[in-house]
């Protein structure tokens, strides 16, 4: 019988306990805790799909919430006109937000470092804009949703517990592909062009193709979780593209682990946790939480999934 390690130990009760939290939150009569872990999910997934090309690939992308604000407005535009299909929606925030990080991969891949950083947030802040300016969408003050998406059948969306679980079921879709996603060809091409580029190129493989792949990976897993939270919300805004949220987004990679499979879904949990508990504490909670974090980077290099993993290393 294989014994778990730590590490996948710590998964399995992660994803456990999120899988139970709707039974817990039905059983205690609390109904926020559950609308609080689904925003958590969505926005791990989001964080999982740029720990993709942050953590694997080492490009440090200062705009990706701008495919959030993509996906948002490909299920907003649509409602708008009285189309609430949920599959011509979120099909839409997918192929929409993977053609935008086409172009932008296209540009700035062919940068490196501050350049790179640059041109990312320079776009993210263009379409941040260009969502101020539609005034007929709302503009500056935003748009509220008539209703969620609709699938017909038992997916219903306007269950909270059903929404939650559609989320879950995604985000464990997205881990799964992912693990193995990292595992193959693709993922290794991707990791040793973190590593020494010039020497993959040397050996007979183009990076350039293979970011850009990654690239439009995350950028349409960034719509897709963009489209869930406009259907969480039920009200979409251009501050979902702000560089602010991409900054928020890269924080939870960073603070649960760069380069690790879960790692970015324990960031989610524990900064949206702490924002949530300390914020109730104290109108300044920003003042207790920024050490915190600090105190996190600077002594868990690897994040809090890395901590897991080298106490797993040192008693091996």
């Amino acid at each position: 019988m294989k014994v778990l390690s730590v590490s996948e130990a710590v998964t399995a009760l992660v994803l456990a306990a999120l899988v139970l939290l709707p039974l817990y939150s039905q059983l205690s009569g609390n109904i926020f805790i559950l609308t609080l872990f689904t925003r958590i999910v969505i926005l791990a997934l989001a964080a999982t799909s740029l720990n993709l090309i942050l953590g694997y690939g080492g490009m440090v992308s200062f705009g990706h919430a701008a495919y959030l604000g993509i996906g948002a407005y490909a299920v907003g535009i649509p409602a708008f006109y009285g189309v609430e299909n949920g599959w011509l929606q979120w099909g839409l925030a997918i192929a929409a937000s993977a053609l935008a990080a086409a172009v932008i991969g296209a540009i700035s891949l062919r940068t490196s470092g501050v350049s790179f950083i640059m041109i990312t947030l320079a776009f993210a802040q263009m379409l941040y804009y260009l969502g101020i300016s539609l005034e007929t969408y709302g503009g500056d003050n935003g748009m509220r949703l008539a209703g969620r998406s609709r699938f017909g059948g038992p997916i219903d969306l306007r269950e909270p517990a059903v929404f939650y679980y559609v989320v879950l079921a995604l985000l464990v879709l997205l881990l799964v592909l992912g693990r193995r996603l990292v595992a193959s060809r693709f993922g290794m091409v991707i990791r040793a062009a973190k590593s020494n580029e010039a020497r993959a190129r040397a050996i007979g493989f183009s990076p350039f193709r293979y970011k850009l792949t990654a690239f439009v990976i995350a950028g349409g897993t960034g719509g897709l979780a963009g489209a869930l939270l406009a259907n969480q919300t039920e009200y979409l805004t251009p501050d979902f593209m702000h560089w602010t949220r991409s900054g928020e987004i890269m924080f939870m990679v960073i603070l649960g682990g760069m380069g690790t499979l879960f790692g970015p879904v324990i960031g989610a949990v524990v900064l949206l946790l702490l924002e949530d508990l300390l914020s109730a504490l104290t109108a300044h909670w920003q003042i207790i939480l920024g050490p915190i974090l600090i105190l996190v980077v600077l002594f868990a290099k690897r994040g809090l999934f890395g901590l897991v993993a080298g106490v797993e290393t040192r008693d091996g």
